[in-house]
């Protein structure tokens, strides 16, 4: 969330560093809570390094399998330990596959796009 300035009343929004930093700290507390976990990364706005003030943070989780739904899947999940609002999608593996093979754009930009902070690449 915005920061305060020490010498400012202005609000600072987290820039990309911090929120990578963030994301990394997170992915690994999040692998060490759950084993299902295959990878976690960001894409979108931070990932291109053209985020700005309000942007939020689009993580994306690879689960080994999961017997949730894909629209249920992401509340399980705590984000509150990142400096930014989150947009989570969680995927399992077989999904992931299907969605990158599918040639379709979302599938393209998230292989272009995504910066993987778990496990580190």
């Amino acid at each position: 969330m915005p920061v305060r300035s020490l010498r400012s009343s202005v609000l600072a929004w987290p820039d990309r560093p911090s929120v990578d930093s963030a994301a990394r700290a997170w992915a690994i507390a999040q692998s060490k809570c759950r084993r299902d976990v295959v990878r976690i990364g960001y894409f979108g706005s931070y990932a291109r390094d053209d985020w700005g003030v309000g942007s939020d943070l689009d993580v994306v989780v690879v689960l080994r399998s999961s017997r949730e739904p894909f629209e249920r899947r992401a509340a399980g999940w705590d984000t509150e330990s990142l400096p930014v609002p989150v947009d989570l999608l969680v995927y399992t593996e077989s999904e992931w596959q299907r969605l990158l093979a599918d040639g379709g754009r979302f599938g393209r930009t998230l292989t272009r796009e995504t910066l993987w902070v778990y496990p580190a690449d």
